[in-house]
């Protein structure tokens, strides 16, 4: 099946924290979370990343902008989710975690 642009944000299940190994800084990635009218369980993680912001001459820091997984969901979707480290809209923090595609089972 083709992988589908999602790229809403979804909400995680409160005290639901995903088996997966973590470092540091890293953020919990939640182990259930909700999206549009389902909930939905995080099964595995099959890869994750990080993408760092872009270095400039009058600020050469990279700093991590998004931490994204891979996962396979409990009924065998494999979805990339991520999350925000920072960000705001007009003064309102905006929805940190973010499901960006989906390939379905």
């Amino acid at each position: 099946m083709p992988e589908r642009l999602v790229s809403e944000p979804i909400r995680p299940v409160p005290d639901t924290v995903a088996e997966h190994p973590y470092r540091v800084g890293d953020p919990v990635l939640p182990g259930r979370f909700r999206w549009r009218d389902g909930e939905f369980e995080v099964a595995a993680v099959l890869d994750a990343w990080k993408e760092l912001s872009p270095g400039s001459p009058a600020m050469p820091d990279r700093y991590v902008r998004k931490h994204w997984y891979r996962i396979r969901t409990g009924d065998g979707r494999e979805m990339k989710i991520y999350v925000e480290r920072r960000g705001r809209v007009r003064g309102r923090p905006k929805p940190a975690w973010w499901l960006f595609t989906i390939v379905e089972s």
